[in-house]
């Protein structure tokens, strides 16, 4: 049991150093000014990285659910050594795009085992209760370490373009000797003869016999897209509102420890207001800070995109263990990996749209057509969401 608790501590050192990203709050200007790439390639590469994505998002989910998510953490550890390090000798769109696909296999080998982990590691413990609190902790030292990369990520980059990159390659090097550490709880499992059958098992499981479980993964879906877009379009946003370059550090670090801050309090925000009052907190954040993006513009418009990252912090860890509580230990990551894979496949049908749109009309009139956008998906998600909790509590 102590060894089980060990997890948790090193899951918050996993959460700090994989989100630790030096590049991320100058990487769109990479792309745009070292590699010359449009905004609509910038949104098809991400596109293709969620492509890469849902190939492997739910079988490598289903394979940690069966070798074990330290092993899982082990191979996605390599890759992200591999991939990182790739970035550093691409000069064109295709070494970006090798350097990306294989961060996304990484991802992908991250996306539930991590999750995953930590709730078994609880449940060996008797403090499962507790997984709320503690993936908030998790999903915040992960902001925090994003928002420290961050901090000095323009300096860097105007030193040397490629010295953000060098030092996230090191990064990924210390996550490996740590992911070694990890322990593998006892988990029940069941025999299968056809692995197959058994991951259709689960989907059906999720998206159609669990009502509750599909209407939080649809609801988590259109959360997870509104906050997506604006990573990838607030850099040009900034760049057109003139926003000198050495702001960008501290601009992506204020937005990382928002989402850290909310992320940390969303356990206690869920106990004050409920469900209900939580998820149409989440829509107003959305319409006001979308809405905000799209009307103002400057050096100053960018604070507005502090409200999507705030509701991206709050929503995190409560749609989580919603998750959680309804899906059986032994296809634990598959399922919250399948979670991801409908993510990504939403994305990869709208990003590349969102990147035309941005180069045809601007990324300012883009987020007002977001805005209008999310006005008008977020009321039907919300209403089956919270429809379906009342008739459990009903029940």
């Amino acid at each position: 049991m102590s060894t089980l608790r060990s997890n948790i501590s090193k899951l918050y050192a996993f959460s700090f150093l994989q989100m630790s990203l030096f590049p991320m709050a100058i990487i769109t200007l990479f792309w745009k000014d070292q590699i010359g790439m449009s905004l609509t390639q910038i949104l098809v590469l991400q596109g293709i990285f969620a492509v890469a994505m849902v190939v492997m998002e739910y079988p490598s989910g289903y394979i940690s659910d069966r070798i074990g998510y330290r092993k899982a953490l082990n191979y996605a550890a390599l890759l992200g050594v591999a991939g990182w390090g790739l970035y550093t000798v691409a000069e064109t769109f295709t070494g970006v795009l090798i350097a990306e696909i294989t961060l996304g296999v990484s991802m992908s080998f991250i996306s539930g085992s991590d999750s995953a982990l930590l709730f078994e590691s609880l449940k060996g413990t008797d403090e499962e209760q507790h997984y709320a609190r503690h993936q908030g902790r998790m999903s915040g030292g992960g902001q925090i370490g994003e928002a420290c990369g961050a901090l000095f990520a323009g300096l860097l980059y105007a030193t040397a373009p490629l010295l953000p990159f060098l030092i996230q390659t090191v990064v990924w090097v210390l996550i490996f000797f740590l992911t070694r550490t990890l322990v593998e709880p006892q988990r029940t499992t069941t025999a299968t003869t056809s692995h197959l059958a058994e991951a259709w098992r689960s989907t059906r499981y999720a998206l159609i016999e669990n009502r509750r479980l599909r209407y939080t993964i649809l609801l988590n879906l259109v959360l997870g897209l509104s906050s997506f877009y604006p990573v990838w379009l607030i850099q040009p946003y900034m760049q057109d509102g003139g926003v000198p370059l050495t702001w960008f550090g501290p601009v992506w670090a204020g937005a990382n420890l928002s989402v850290a801050l909310f992320a940390l309090a969303s356990h206690r925000f869920h106990l004050k207001l409920g469900d209900a009052h939580m998820v149409i907190l989440f829509a107003l954040l959305i319409v006001g800070g979308y809405l905000g993006l799209g009307l103002s513009g400057g050096a100053w418009g960018f604070l507005f995109y502090y409200l999507l990252t705030s509701m991206r912090g709050l929503r995190g860890p409560m749609l989580l263990n919603h998750a959680q509580r309804e899906i059986p230990s032994e296809n634990r990551a598959g399922i919250l990996s399948l979670q991801s894979l409908c993510f990504r496949l939403a994305f990869v049908c709208s990003g590349p749209l969102i990147g035309r749109l941005a180069d045809s009309f601007g990324v300012q009139r883009t987020f007002l057509f977001l805005c209008y956008a999310f006005g008008v998906a977020l009321p039907p998600a919300v209403w089956l969401f919270l429809r379906e909790l009342k008739k459990t509590a009903d029940s």
